[in-house]
């Protein structure tokens, strides 16, 4: 059956909705109330035999676009179709069905179209209009359920609600089920675990990483011992993802979907690729927030988000909860090239602006925000908080949008049957970027403004320009430090996350850095991240959530991926040159599988490559990025270059893109499962484990609890912390977090209050400390830490 005969327009269908659309607009309260109800029938959506398509598209009012040159394309493969290829060349049928439109609105519907599933393919489609010059233009569909081929290609007919209906966690959100109308609300983890799903392991899928936690989730239940690949997964209540949308695409290509003419007007003939970018995920272009980035899939299939979500959900002794984070405060400039033009409100240093006060966009966005979380997340992290604005014509200024942000902490998910409300953490660093951020936010402006008293912000420790391997850092952050004491119960905590450690690698060398971490700059930015001092401090004495990102506890490699760029990708990789002389010796370059691009280049020595690096930064900057310019300077330099011969501007973009593939299989946590230390790995499990057993250690400090460092500070900082819990559990902990050896002393016997008495015993001291410390003098050293604990 050809797809002509196949499927047939329903005109009565789509008219309906036109008609939906006019007397919601007639009738709703406000502007943004109507788009928020014609969001729910926006995009493509199977009813049984029924598929129905919406589309805002103000810019056919723009271009006035009548009726007549305004159609649902839709295209079926005549070929195998086969999405675990790496390059294909398929025929599709095409057809056009007639669209009816409201306003900016416009809507079609169809009976007969095939739907994909996990284990089969379905239809894509388009909306496509035609100019006076009998061009044809494509209208993407933003809210599309699966882009097997990316957001810059037609979308692919998804069967949703199957894929509900099949989740195996279903029984996981009935137990949440209480029999009241109001939404069930989650309620912070104890603890997080940061993911890149593409270097989160050897398979770099959402699969993968699935096969990995339920490899995990049988060893536990078979009792096995867990090696150290295990315990840089276990000890956390719950996982977040950095953002699993689609990104950018290549600038100059391949496109993913390149299409020539077939053999009638009915075909085309379309050159698939399998999306292979690599980036770590916040450059999004809005378009297709809805489902999943095709690169983390790989079957190609959305539901490997749901098996995710299964698995942890079903994870044996205690379930692990779901955090998507997602980004919504700006688009990547090839978001003009996915969406219409209403939809920014102009560029800035990402990219564009979004614009939020459009009641349209606003309820777009709010609509592919709800569709994502479906997928079974308990909760999410909204980046880049404080890049949510508006103008303000009036007092022409910008204004942060906190309505919206309590719009998008309010909306009520749909799963298994259970209505829930997530649990919600924004990353806000207002009024950054005002030059004394730093100095000026207080990380609580969404906290006070939000009317639920469980929504979190990323705490200070955690901000991206914090350095623990400088000298004087934790003095010079004491100030913060009581604030997270004070009032850090909402907050964030921990110092290692993709956003410090990638801050890390850019930290010039020549600074005065703690060389007692290390005796390379590979081994004091590993220890940094990896603290077993800092870690003691952030699980047994600060307030709030502790977070941990995988790619530093596994002591991987980590920086800023992203292999799309063309005109501005030498630049991003000169800026990024620095963290050569953090993240890779001699030794690790010389590993046959690694750099392997830039070895084949001519670089086949780490002092190659570091040269080269010299170089590039300076003349980037001096030329102010005249890549004609830099080329012709560094042929001239002597002794010549290493790398692909005379320099031209194609081989320093080769040399760019070289750099960030060979990159971003560095950073693979894989590469690092043979050097683990069991003796880190076992330790930050037991502290994981710890917090969990003392969930009140999340609340603020109160008036019985104590935390300073030790005086005289005599070339060492010690911090000193004890608290007590509500049954009068007590908790002492002890860290030394930078400087010289302290001299023999009882850390017990401190003139610290409450700390009298016996009744203590040791819970837990750091790897560098032996395990057969009890109690008594110790020498103290840089990154040694001991928690004692006594019953109430």
């Amino acid at each position: 059956m050809t797809l002509k005969t196949r499927v047939i327009a329903d005109k009565d269908i789509a008219d309906g909705l036109a008609d939906r659309c006019r007397q919601i607009l007639t009738t709703a309260e406000s502007a943004f109330a109507a788009h928020s109800q014609i969001g729910r029938f926006l995009g493509g959506q199977v009813d049984g035999d029924v598929a129905t398509f919406g589309f805002w598209t103000p810019e056919l009012l723009d271009h006035r676009i009548p009726d007549g040159d305004v159609f649902l394309e839709v295209m079926a493969p005549i070929d195998p179709l086969d999405l675990t290829r790496s390059n294909q060349e398929v025929r599709f049928e095409r057809i056009y069905l007639p669209v009816a439109r409201y306003e900016s609105h416009a809507f079609a519907a169809a009976r007969g179209m095939r739907a994909g599933q996990r284990d089969r393919g379905g239809d894509f489609y388009a909306l496509v209009w035609r100019d006076g010059d009998n061009v044809w233009h494509r209208v993407l569909d933003p809210l599309a359920a699966s882009l097997p081929f990316g957001a810059f290609a037609p979308a692919e007919l998804y069967d949703i609600e199957a894929m509900q209906m099949h989740r195996g966690d279903s029984a996981y959100f009935a137990g949440f089920q209480t029999g009241s109308e109001t939404p069930y609300k989650f309620e912070p983890p104890t603890n997080i675990l940061q993911i890149h799903v593409p270097t989160a392991t050897a398979g770099g899928t959402l699969a993968s990483l699935t096969r990995q936690y339920a490899r995990l989730s049988e060893r536990l239940e078979a009792g096995l011992p867990p090696d150290p690949l295990d315990e840089i997964f276990l000890g956390y209540d719950a996982v977040q993802l950095l953002p699993v949308e689609p990104t950018t695409v290549y600038e100059t290509g391949p496109s993913f979907w390149a299409e020539s003419p077939g053999e009638d007007e009915d075909q085309v003939s379309v050159t698939l690729t399998r999306p292979n970018t690599t980036n770590w995920g916040y450059d999004i272009v809005i378009s297709g927030m809805a489902t999943v980035n095709p690169v983390l899939l790989e079957s190609g299939r959305p539901d490997e988000l749901v098996d995710f979500a299964s698995v942890l959900h079903n994870f044996p002794h205690k379930p692990k909860r779901l955090i998507l984070d997602v980004v919504f405060g700006h688009a990547d400039n090839q978001g003009l090239d996915a969406l219409n033009s209403h939809f920014f409100a102009g560029p800035n240093m990402y990219g564009q602006n979004l614009d939020y006060k459009n009641p349209a966009v606003r309820a777009i966005l709010l609509e592919m925000q709800r569709r994502k979380v479906n997928f079974g997340a308990d909760g999410v992290r909204v980046d880049g908080a404080q890049d949510f604005k508006w103008w303000d014509y009036t007092s022409q200024e910008l204004k942060h949008d906190d309505e919206y942000l309590q719009q998008m902490s309010s909306i009520v998910q749909e799963v298994a049957g259970l209505s829930y409300r997530p649990w919600f953490v924004f990353e806000d660093g207002r009024p950054w970027p005002q030059e004394d951020w730093e100095l000026s936010s207080n990380y609580r402006a969404v906290i006070e403004g939000q009317t639920d008293d469980d929504v979190f912000q990323w705490g200070p420790l955690t901000f991206a320009h914090n350095t623990p391997f400088i000298y004087g850092f934790w003095l010079s952050k004491f100030w913060r430090i009581r604030e997270m004491l004070e009032v850090g119960e909402n907050w964030i905590s921990g110092t290692a996350n993709h956003d410090t450690l990638r801050r890390g690698t850019q930290v010039n060398p020549k600074l005065n850095i703690n060389t007692r971490l290390g005796d390379t700059k590979m081994e004091i930015l590993e220890k940094a991240y990896d603290n077993p001092a800092v870690s003691m401090l952030t699980y047994a004495a600060f307030p709030g959530v502790p977070m941990d990102f995988i790619n530093a506890t596994s002591r991987s490699n980590w920086g800023f991926i992203r292999n799309q760029d063309d005109k501005y990708g030498v630049k991003v990789v000169a800026e990024e040159a620095i963290s050569l002389k953090w993240q890779v010796d001699e030794y690790s370059y010389s590993v046959p599988g690694n750099f392997r691009r830039l070895k084949e280049l001519g670089f086949e020595t780490r002092e190659d490559l570091a040269r080269f690096f010299e170089f590039l930064p300076a003349l980037v900057d001096v030329t102010d990025y005249d890549l004609d310019h830099i080329a012709k300077l560094l042929n001239g330099v002597e002794p010549p270059l290493a790398g692909p011969g005379t320099m031209t501007v194609g081989a320093l973009k080769r040399i760019a893109r070289a750099w960030m593939d060979d990159m971003h299989e560095y950073c693979n946590v894989s590469n690092s499962v043979s050097m683990l230390d069991p003796r880190q790995t076992g330790y930050m499990h037991r502290l994981r484990e710890f917090r969990r057993e003392n969930p009140w250690l999340r609340r603020n400090l109160g008036p019985e609890d104590h935390f300073d460092y030790v005086r005289p500070v005599d070339g060492r900082v010690l911090f000193t912390c004890y608290r007590k819990g509500p049954d009068g559990k007590q908790v002492y902990t002890i860290t030394h977090m930078e400087g010289g050896d302290t001299s023999d002393f009882d850390p017990l016997r401190l003139p610290i209050q409450g700390l009298e008495g016996a009744g203590w015993r040791c819970r837990l001291r750091t790897p560098n400390i032996g395990e057969d410390y009890i109690s008594g003098p110790i020498v103290m050293r840089d990154s040694m830490g001991l928690v004692f604990e006594r019953d109430g």
